[in-house]
């Protein structure tokens, strides 16, 4: 199970202080301690029109973020308050209230936007909060949806024309709530009873006209229409007496309107059923310290003069993830081999095939872990790493065998050596008595166990280095004639070249085995990158055909309503969709 925190207030996440938005050290390390997938709930809207109760009840309290009880903006910059979600096992529901925007004391309001914009960019549900009904004049207030595309950027390099389609903001973009507070008409169309929803389908049908009027009153609309393919609406009387309206962190629910109550209610049990986990493009889930990276990214952006870009905050993202990802496959096939691993193994082959399987399951939780991973670099890295412990291991297994069959001849060939040198063999009949001695040691240390793949090199050296006693031996023995000797000379030659030959060939066999490796494990790299990469394209796919559907969807009812160049235009990002999901994905790694 994932660590869940516990707040038992809200802390600031981005303060807006003196026309600068400046990120809070204390909410990162909260988020940095938040592992559970995250469902992130934004509330926006004008100041003073009660975001911050709706936020406060999401968290099951009547206080936490401040709701003030005057006509002063009381929430400065974005709040944030970390909850166990109710309705989802291990995951953190986040609540991010944000200053109320139009707030005339601050006099430069150039900050609104940009909080707009994050409260966007961070959350999975965007809730929009105003008062009364959705006139001109709410439209006109939500003039900040009409700056989205000028203050975010999807991808890093826009297409060739240097413009971005809606389709690349809708793929990011969270699901969007409208709560209407103090609602005071009566729901319905043509005298006919509407739900909420429907309420908010009529108000954003677009008006007939070519006038800057007309331009101006469906360029809202437009927006939200294109941007969010998920909108919700709610209603909401008035919660209680005005007089009272400035004590509702300490009214009980039967002190107020029971519809308010009810209204309350539904709002909160659809925010806890409906609100997706907070989910980047490819499918990544976001946890705490992934939040708490597009936070610092999107800030420093704006810090910076630039647009925050999706693309470019998802890709400082993966680098984080994928180099830990490499450190944590790196570790994983220590410790497996670590725990397998008996040095010296009797064949080389023993050692590939462990590494082999280690190899498997590094490169898995390599590809649970990472994404991304442009041009394959950190794969590549994660390889690299592999390979040179592959030939560590290999090189320690040398050592190991070597050391263990050095020590080996020693023991059993000591006795034979001190024998020589006290002249035991120095004497007519010698030489015989001293070759049979070797054949019995050879025997007694060839069915020594556990001597590894040096055993026959290791042996070949030692009995060449004792090629010059053996021959002074030989050559003194008085029993053999210079017949015989010249014989023998020959037969250990001829032994010593075998020995060398069957040496050689057990190289030439290791060599090879260690290429047929590298070659499985390239293919295994290959052949695990292509199963993610058609993963990611299925995953894409899904992604792409949602959003398609949802601009066909919107181009019929562009078309149902009469506005023509409008539908030509999303007509041109459909293609553009469709082309897009024909284009195959190639694999291309450590070619």
């Amino acid at each position: 199970m994932a660590s869940e925190i516990r707040m038992p207030a809200p802390v600031c996440l981005i303060e807006n202080t003196e026309g600068q938005l400046v990120v809070n050290q204390e909410a990162l390390e909260i988020l940095s301690a938040t592992k559970n997938p995250l469902v992130v709930v934004a509330i926006v809207g004008l100041y003073r029109t009660g975001k911050s109760y709706l936020m406060n009840k999401l968290a099951g309290k009547n206080k936490g973020f401040s709701l003030g009880s005057t006509v002063q903006s009381h929430t400065k910059g974005i709040w944030m308050w970390c909850v166990p979600h109710p309705k989802k096992p291990d995951h953190t529901l986040v609540l991010l209230d944000t200053e109320g925007l139009g707030d005339v004391e601050k006099g430069d309001n150039q900050n609104d936007s940009w909080i707009f914009a994050l409260a966007i960019l961070l959350s999975s549900t965007f809730v929009y909060n105003s008062m009364g009904t959705i006139n001109q004049q709410a439209m006109d207030q939500l003039h900040y949806v009409t700056e989205l595309s000028d203050r975010i950027r999807a991808k890093s390099s826009p297409n060739s024309n240097g413009i971005e389609d809606s389709a690349d903001f809708v793929s990011f973009f969270p699901d969007f709530v409208w709560t209407l507070r103090d609602f005071s008409l009566e729901l319905e169309a043509d005298g006919l009873p509407i739900t909420a929803d429907e309420y908010l389908e009529n108000s954003l049908k677009l008006k007939q006209g070519t006038t800057q009027s007309d331009q101006n009153f469906n360029l809202p609309r437009l927006c939200i229409r294109k941007f969010f393919p998920k909108k919700k609406c709610f209603i909401f009387d008035r919660p209680t007496h005005r007089k009272k309206l400035g004590q509702l962190e300490t009214l009980h629910d039967n002190d107020l309107d029971p519809e308010f109550v009810q209204q309350a209610s539904a709002f909160c049990s659809y925010i806890f059923k409906n609100s997706k986990t907070k989910t980047l493009s490819g499918g990544i889930k976001v946890n705490g310290p992934r939040l708490e990276k597009l936070v610092q990214t999107y800030v420093d952006a704006i810090s910076r003069g630039d647009l925050p870009c999706m693309e470019n905050a998802i890709l400082a993202l993966a680098q984080i993830e994928n180099a830990a990802a490499v450190q944590k496959a790196i570790a994983h096939y220590d410790q497996q081999m670590g725990q397998m691993l008996q040095l010296p193994t009797e064949t080389l082959q023993e050692l590939l095939n462990l590494h082999r399987a280690c190899e498997k399951e590094a490169i898995e939780l390599f590809m649970r872990n990472s994404f991304k991973d442009r041009d394959h670099l950190c794969q590549k890295d994660l390889a690299a790493q592999l390979e040179k412990k592959r030939d560590d291991f290999c090189k320690q297994n040398v050592q190991a065998s070597t050391d263990r069959c050095s020590d080996l001849l020693k023991d059993i060939f000591s006795p034979l050596e001190e024998a020589v040198k006290q002249g035991v063999y120095s004497k007519p009949g010698g030489y015989r008595l001293l070759i049979q001695k070797i054949q019995e040691l050879k025997t007694k240390y060839l069915q020594q166990p556990n001597k590894g793949i040096q055993a026959e090199e290791v042996l070949q050296e030692y009995l060449k280095s004792k090629e010059s006693v053996t021959d002074a031996i030989l050559q003194t023995d008085q029993t053999l004639t210079e017949k015989e000797k010249e014989i023998e000379v020959e037969r250990v030659k001829a032994e010593s070249a075998q020995a060398a030959a069957k040496v050689l060939e057990e190289m030439q066999i290791k060599n090879q085995q260690l290429m047929e490796q590298k070659e499985r494990s390239h293919q295994e790299h290959v052949r695990q990158l292509t199963e993610k990469m058609e993963r990611d394209r299925v995953q894409w796919l899904d992604e792409q055909e949602r959003i398609l559907a949802f601009k066909l969807q919107e181009q019929a009812r562009l078309l149902k309503e009469g506005f023509q160049n409008e539908s030509k235009r999303l007509h041109t990002e459909i293609q553009n969709i469709q082309k897009s999901m024909e284009k195959p994905r190639k694999t291309c790694f450590l070619s």
